[in-house]
């Protein structure tokens, strides 16, 4: 059995998910053994840093060190809760980081960024830490998210299922996963779920987030502004693709609201921004024909957002949540995490290619290590440094200590 640690910071950039599980194999099933979940919110001051940070913002090299660093610190504390969770003792922790850009040209992923300081974790916790995920499904040609769908594709198996399911997460972007008998599984992110809201929440609410979906409850949906809204070229692009506050950010919102004829009740932004999701991501469902889909992430805490979702898939698709197979709802990426965490520790792909269009099945993951490995152990910290011949093994020069470094 492995004990691994799952920390999650999505999109919404509002704090890490924490998820500690215990794996073992039977046969051809991985059993998944959950320890216990927790968040951890971000401060004020964190969240305005990542925010000033992320694109279209410009920054400076010094200000993403300093928010490496700040991150690995929060990272790390949140790895020791996981720990504590798991019983005291885990054999890895899987830190993703904060992404602060996914870099995406016509629509090919060039490369990605998440920060959190892996080093500070691993000094924390004293385990080894899986880190940057996403760098080797870009390099094998994927989009390197999203990376969710590896889970999602164990959980829904079934040899016994007719018909697609889905599992749906409603971070701040909304992905979308589709299993289906006899097939790869299909797997892209959608647009966004509560990316544009929450921007909507800081612009007019001075919030994080419409909580309960109240304010998109007491609104009603404006014709103009949700028709600007779907004629975004994205949602018609076909996947393998992925997306993130480098296209659905503040700015993007702003300018949409000011091409507009005149102003936009603030709960008529809500409404309109929930539909938008709510029909975005109904459109995908109906695109590859499921009978059920099984919902996690934040928006799931969003009633309004889920009774509309409900309405326009009712007499095709079911809608439920992920706590209904066990795995916590508001947890279900962190546990994610864990599991490729597991594949990676075994030396196991963890993208899937059907999903994020790469080449080839890759292994996820740096290793940041917290000790030596079991191998290999020196006796004492070398004091000198000689240079051997590589053939006789004979000294090259005169055995002295090193010029600068005494």
């Amino acid at each position: 059995m492995v004990r691994i640690v799952g920390l999650m910071s999505g999109t919404s950039y509002d704090g890490v998910d924490v998820a500690a599980a215990e794996f073992a194999v039977e046969g051809e099933t991985l059993l998944l053994r959950p320890l216990g979940h927790r968040g951890i919110d971000y401060d004020d001051d964190l969240r305005a840093a990542i925010g000033a940070a992320l694109p279209p913002n410009p920054t400076t090299v010094e200000a993403v060190c300093r928010l490496d660093n700040r991150l690995g610190e929060v990272f790390a504390e949140a790895a020791a809760v996981g720990v504590e969770l798991a019983g005291g003792r885990a054999d890895l922790v899987v830190s993703p980081g904060q992404t602060v850009f996914h870099w995406v040209e016509a629509g090919r992923a060039r490369g990605t960024l998440q920060l959190g300081s892996p080093a500070r974790v691993a000094a924390r916790v004293g385990v080894p830490v899986l880190s940057d995920l996403r760098s080797a499904d870009v390099v094998a040609g994927g989009q390197g998210a999203p990376l969710v769908p590896a889970f999602d594709a164990l959980l829904l198996a079934d040899p016994d299922a007719t018909a697609p399911r889905a599992a749906l997460n409603l971070g701040g972007i909304a992905n979308l996963t589709v299993v289906a008998p006899d097939a790869p599984p299909v797997g892209y992110d959608i647009g966004p779920a509560n990316a544009l809201l929450d921007a909507a929440a800081r612009r007019f609410l001075d919030a994080t987030c419409d909580a309960g979906g109240a304010r998109a409850a007491a609104g009603r949906v404006h014709p103009a502004l949700l028709a600007s809204l779907l004629a975004e070229p994205y949602y018609a692009a076909p996947p393998p693709k992925s997306t993130g506050k480098e296209l659905f950010h503040a700015g993007y919102l702003a300018d949409r609201l000011a091409a507009l004829d005149g102003p936009v009740a603030v709960d008529d932004v809500f409404a309109t921004l929930t539909e938008l999701t709510a029909r975005t991501v109904a459109a995908a469902c109906d695109r590859h024909r499921v009978v059920e889909v099984v919902a996690a992430g934040g928006g799931v805490r969003n009633p309004t957002l889920l009774h509309r979702l409900a309405a326009l898939g009712e007499g095709r698709w079911r809608l439920r949540t992920t706590d209904e197979l066990g795995v916590p709802a508001q947890a279900k990426e962190a546990y994610a995490f864990a599991l490729l965490g597991w594949l990676s520790w075994h030396g196991l792909p963890g993208a899937v290619p059907s999903v994020t269009g790469a080449r080839r099945a890759a292994v996820l993951g740096a290793w940041t290590p917290a000790g030596p490995p079991r191998a290999g152990v020196a006796t004492g910290a070398p004091r000198r440094l000689r240079v051997v011949d590589g053939r006789s093994g004979a000294s090259s020069g005169p055995d002295c200590g090193l010029r600068d470094g005494r």
